[in-house]
């Protein structure tokens, strides 16, 4: 099977498409396509000056699925680099949050709160802001593949799992980050706390 073109002389075929019975041959039909062509080409044997190109199915599904594997660590790294930033936009926030309730840490301590009351309230804190932060970018990356789908680009689908996978990183991410400043709010002297200004 091949199309034909004309160029000014002898008919020039631009493509062959060819079928296999069976997907295990298609390595021995390949060669033997190659054989033949480089003899009716009059080519060396070795290949190095062949003049066309043999492709199949499995190569080019091959290249594919490289592509698509580097573009997935590509797209990790971002996310990866993306969680780093927001954990220490949540350990910053929480440390200023520290500074600025100083004295009302300090009360709480001195009317009977233990440390661990402090802890887990500012752990807490964390986790609930980065819980904010993981449903934001879910609803930014479900627009996103909404809007990817209705172009017609690409059909994408976002999968309820996934979106729970990416909440659970986003929470661990958020308490990693805001255990330092939550232990230090827990050890504040209460005295100390209450003098603050």
């Amino acid at each position: 099977m091949g199309a034909a073109r004309t160029q000014s002389g002898p008919n020039i075929v631009s493509n062959i498409a060819l079928a296999a019975v069976n997907s295990s041959d298609l390595a021995t039909i390949q060669e033997r396509i190659q054989i033949l062509l480089r003899e009716r080409h009059n080519l060396k044997a070795d290949g190095t000056k062949d003049d066309f190109q043999v492709i199949n199915q499995a190569g080019l599904l091959s290249t594919l699925s490289s592509v698509t594997t580097m573009l997935t660590i590509f797209l990790a790294a971002i996310a990866g680099i993306s969680l780093v930033v927001g954990g220490i936009g949540i350990m910053n926030i929480m440390l200023v949050s520290v500074t600025e309730r100083t004295r009302e840490i300090g009360l709480r301590k001195a009317v009977g709160a233990r440390e661990q009351d402090i802890l887990i309230q500012f752990i807490a804190e964390a986790l609930l802001m980065s819980l904010l932060g993981g449903l934001i970018g879910l609803g930014l990356g479900w627009a996103i593949a909404t809007i990817v789908t209705v172009s017609g680009l690409l059909t994408t689908l976002v999968e309820p799992g996934t979106a729970l996978i990416a909440l659970g990183v986003a929470m661990a991410f958020g308490l990693f980050f805001g255990i330092y400043p939550a232990r230090r709010a827990a050890a504040l002297n209460p005295i100390d706390a209450l003098k603050y200004e």
